[in-house]
């Protein structure tokens, strides 16, 4: 049992490599976009009809405005880099919620949820930009399929040392040792990974679709002054520190202006 648990894992590990187009790198996905994409949809539907969308004003207009124009642009980045079909699967959609939480989120597939909450911080179409291009990313770089893929594996490793262990008493120090190791070690960290790298090409998404990527920086200061600074570690936490995303920002707006003005985008609102 012990070598099966092993060789499936190992097997899952070699066979399961996707390329991210936006960074070159492989990445760990066992699920693909039609095994996926379909579940999302139908978590998306159900989740519209049990929450108060809001329809036909003109902050949920400018959702879904700022929603296309970047999906656009996603797209046209894509086909000038050499992957015109890589979005022909993907279905975007873009809604506002009625609220208070200060979130907005995309599943695979490219269904977005605003909330009114995140407006006050958001403030502009810009600043709505900000969020919208980091959604999406999370999407054009199939991170919910990563994530699964990674949560697999930690099952895997969950198994293997409870077969491998027979004595009971060890057995229960491994789980505890194991559960908070995994956590800590790989599940977290993983996760800052994708919200670090949405950042990166959501920042580069939404200068291509015209919008200001300075703009990203003074969102996360926003963001940080109605947190009060009560976060827990960043090493305890799925997401970067406010801190630490600020200084990513800024340090990477001028290259999305350059990558925008590679489309010929060279003015932004």
């Amino acid at each position: 049992m012990k070598k099966i648990v092993l060789i499936t894992a190992v097997f899952l590990t070699v066979m399961a490599c996707k390329v991210n187009p936006f960074t070159g790198k492989k990445v760990l996905n066992f699920y693909p976009n039609s095994q996926i994409f379909p579940m999302a949809f139908a978590q998306y539907d159900q989740f519209l009809t049990e929450n108060a969308v809001v329809e036909n004003t003109a902050e949920a207009k400018m959702i879904t405005k700022v929603g296309q124009r970047i999906s656009s642009a996603a797209e046209r980045w894509l086909v000038a880099n050499g992957y015109p079909g890589y979005l022909k699967d993907y279905k975007w959609e873009y809604n506002l919620v009625k609220d208070e939480t200060v979130n907005a989120w995309c599943m695979p597939g490219g269904k977005i949820v605003f909330y009114t909450g995140i407006l006050p911080i958001t403030q502009t179409e810009t600043g709505v930009a900000v969020v919208m291009g980091h959604e999406v990313a999370h999407a054009l770089a199939d991170h919910g399929a990563q994530r699964m893929s990674a949560g697999t594996l930690q099952q895997i490793g969950a198994v293997a040392g409870n077969v491998a262990i027979q004595d009971p008493e060890k057995r229960n120090m491994f789980n505890q040792a194991y559960g908070l190791g995994s956590t800590v070690g790989l599940m977290l960290p993983f996760s800052r990974g994708h919200e670090t790298e949405a950042d990166r090409i959501g920042l580069q998404i939404m200068a291509i679709a015209g919008y200001n990527p300075d703009e990203a920086a003074e969102l996360w200061k926003r963001m940080k002054s109605k947190s009060g600074g009560q976060a827990p570690p960043e090493f305890l936490s799925t997401h970067p520190s406010n801190d630490t995303r600020i200084s990513n920002l800024t340090a990477w707006a001028p290259l999305a202006k350059q990558e925008a003005a590679k489309f010929g985008v060279t003015k932004f609102q």
